[in-house]
């Protein structure tokens, strides 16, 4: 163990800009064979992203309770708090203008109470659909003021929770490819987990893509099914029938989400089905879920993503061996190793320069190699979602024969890699002629 004391937590931290969830286990809980075991009150932990300001008085309420007292009239309610907090502009409330990194981590910092004091908190992942810069600046910003006592503080997309996920799970459920369906108002957002076993480490590759699910409603009904699922730490699953939904309706609705399920299911071995969502309901899910359920297991819930972030960081602070064994491809990820071959005292010897699985945005090495008789630099590119490896070689025009030379390597997109090379000479026998080569490959180009 790391020296943890008993009652520290470990969290994962779903971040959104209308509702969080957080999970969490003890830093030093009974691990299962499938890792980490969660503590039954975090599936429980639903927060509203919101904040209530006490009229005339310096009083917040966060959460439920927020919603409940600008309801009664006792406060003013401040939404958006994530997407305030990116654009910066100081919020005005009642006579006195607040920063809205302040106010988020005011939020952060109640929320986090239902859970543990700042000294309790071991470790927090936060995740959400996918990180910019800008809100990880923010988030960085904001978590400073927390006061927490670790430096274990981490960023990761729902894909990469979902993978966080899965592994573990039993592996049944993923040994073949697994769907994760989002129901996020006139869409579902789909991420497909599929494992290579023919790699070492195994590859678990996610694709990511969105099917549009926007049944038209019958005029002689009401506004459309909200987003957002209801207010409440537990929130009960609405059905569009609770809703006053027609029977029609559910007929449209169960239609058409079985044309979604058959598009992303046919010709395809299924093992698990993952519905997160609260407008999915078993009232109009009738036909589909019938489908779905014919050659899966199929799941429904809401706390995935924050489960899985809470996976993620316990594995990194205690291993369980899983991380030797898989890789994980997201959008984020860098998908090839990329090495050389050199000479080490004699000898062939490979040389890793970048390993795939890293994120792409933060993939970069520097070193320095002598050169004999070459002109050239080769790269050997591994990709590992298929594609096959290759050499890429880099062509020194001019290179001194018998030379040192410093190589830096740096992701400049999701798929391009920058190359710089810099004569640095060879000692007071051959100073620097000061020549620079640069060039940008394809990693996965055939």
């Amino acid at each position: 163990m790391l020296g943890f004391h008993g009652n520290q937590v470990v969290i994962g931290y779903d971040l959104g800009n209308v509702h969080s969830q957080i999970s969490y286990c003890y830093a030093e809980g009974e691990r299962g064979k499938n890792g980490s075991r969660m503590t039954e009150e975090a599936t429980n932990l639903y927060v509203p992203t919101v904040l209530c300001k006490r009229n005339q008085a310096n009083q917040w309420y966060c959460g439920q309770e927020a919603f409940r007292r600008a309801q009664d009239g006792e406060g003013i309610l401040i939404e958006d708090l994530l997407h305030l907090a990116e654009d910066g502009e100081p919020i005005r409330i009642e006579e006195a203008a607040y920063d809205p990194v302040a106010l988020l981590t005011l939020f952060l910092k109640r929320s986090l109470m239902t859970v543990a004091g700042p000294d309790r908190i071991a470790a927090l992942m936060l995740t959400c659909r996918c990180w910019t810069s800008r809100q990880r600046e923010v988030l960085s910003q904001a978590l400073a003021g927390l006061g927490l006592k670790t430096a274990r503080v981490a960023f990761q997309s729902y894909g990469e929770s979902y993978y966080c996920y899965m592994l573990h799970q039993e592996k049944e459920l993923w040994k073949n490819t697994s769907l994760l369906l989002e129901y996020v108002q006139e869409r579902v957002k789909v991420y497909s987990l599929n494992l290579n076993e023919r790699t070492r480490p195994k590859v678990l590759l996610i694709e990511e893509e969105e099917q549009p699910f926007f049944p038209r409603r019958p005029m002689s009904e009401g506004p459309p099914m909200s987003e957002n699922p209801p207010i409440g730490e537990n929130p009960p699953r609405e059905s569009p029938r609770d809703a006053g939904l027609s029977e029609q309706w559910e007929e449209q609705l169960d239609r058409e989400f079985l044309a979604v399920a058959r598009r992303l299911c046919e010709g395809k071995k299924i093992s698990s089905v993952y519905l997160i969502g609260e407008n999915y309901s078993e009232d109009w899910m009738k036909e589909s879920l019938r489908y779905l359920c014919k050659s899966s297991r199929v799941f429904q819930g809401s706390n995935l993503y924050s489960k899985g972030a809470c996976y993620a960081m316990r594995e990194r602070m205690n291993p369980s061996g899983l991380e030797k064994e898989y890789v994980f491809l997201g959008t984020e990820k860098l998908k090839a190793n990329v090495g050389m071959k050199v000479k080490k005292q004699g000898e062939p010897f490979y040389y890793a320069l970048l390993d795939a699985g890293c994120d792409w945005r933060s993939a970069k090495n520097t070193c320095e190699l002598y050169l004999r008789e070459e002109n050239d630099v080769e790269l050997m590119v591994t990709p590992l979602n298929g594609k096959p490896a290759r050499l890429a070689r880099i062509v020194l025009e001019g290179i001194q024969p018998v030379t040192r030379i410093r190589l830096r390597l740096s992701m400049k997109g999701e798929d391009r890699l920058g190359v710089e090379v810099e004569d640095l000479g060879f000692g007071e026998l051959l100073p620097s002629s000061g020549h620079e080569w640069k060039e940008e490959l394809g990693l996965y180009e055939d």
